[in-house]
């Protein structure tokens, strides 16, 4: 008994339609699990951090090439603060450079709008204007491990329609400036403690560990193979149908 086999069509343009189907499923695939990459990160960072971390989630980046689709496609995801993402995967351990003993860390009170150096103007008040000042001076912690670095304060004139109290930190900057609810009682308490404290002056500060960048990482990466052969099937299903 004999048996004959025998295909029907091009073989070759069967290939070609097979390969451009393949291409075109691993960058669809690709494209896909790398922005979602992206947006799980950026998801993390904001879990993490809340509003002011905003900033961190945004700097995520994605990209995949090449442009046209490829059975090679590849994706990357980077953060354009590396340092910043490292050191809260890791919990790093911070410490003063150049031979310094203590981290100056800006308080709420000399950051612009409330938030450390993140603000419109960044610090009110530099560490190098403190100096300058003659009128800085240090309280230390309870526990001894560093000091407030304070600057007196002082009341300026009162301005406006509702008359309000400026503060002025040590004749330097302007602080408590806003409009928040009961203002001029959270002044006058401000003044009759008589100082403001502008900067922490830590040994070394030990960051929290808030991010897992290999976890979503390996989950996107463990997804990746079977999408691609269930969308490699879907193209050939289309090109036999066609």
């Amino acid at each position: 008994m004999n048996f004959v086999a025998q295909v029907k069509g091009n073989i070759a343009e069967y290939m070609r339609l097979e390969a451009e189907g393949g291409a075109r499923a691993a960058s669809r695939v690709m494209g896909e699990e790398t922005r979602n990459l992206q947006l799980g990160l950026r998801a993390q960072v904001n879990s993490a951090f809340g509003p002011k971390g905003r900033g961190i989630g945004n700097a995520w980046r994605a990209r995949t090439f090449p442009r046209r689709p490829s059975l090679g496609a590849a994706g990357l995801v980077w953060s354009k603060v590396p340092a910043i993402v490292d050191a809260f995967e890791k919990g790093a351990m911070v410490r003063p450079k150049g031979g310094k003993k203590y981290l100056a860390i800006p308080t709420g009170f000399n950051a612009a709008q409330g938030r450390r150096g993140r603000g419109k103007g960044g610090m009110r008040v530099t560490p190098a204007q403190m100096v300058a000042s003659k009128q800085a001076f240090m309280r230390p912690f309870k526990s001894g491990r560093g000091f407030v670095w304070c600057l007196p304060l002082k009341a300026g004139e009162q301005t406006g329609k509702r008359r309000r109290t400026k503060l002025i930190a040590g004749g330097v900057a302007e602080v408590g400036a806003g409009n928040r609810k009961g203002r001029e009682a959270w002044a006058r308490g401000l003044l009759a403690q008589g100082l403001v404290p502008m900067f922490l002056m830590l040994p070394a500060v030990k960051l929290p560990k808030k991010l897992d960048i290999r976890g979503p990482a390996r989950v996107v990466a463990s997804r990746i193979p079977g999408r691609f052969v269930a969308e490699w099937d879907k193209e050939v299903r289309a090109n036999v149908r066609a």
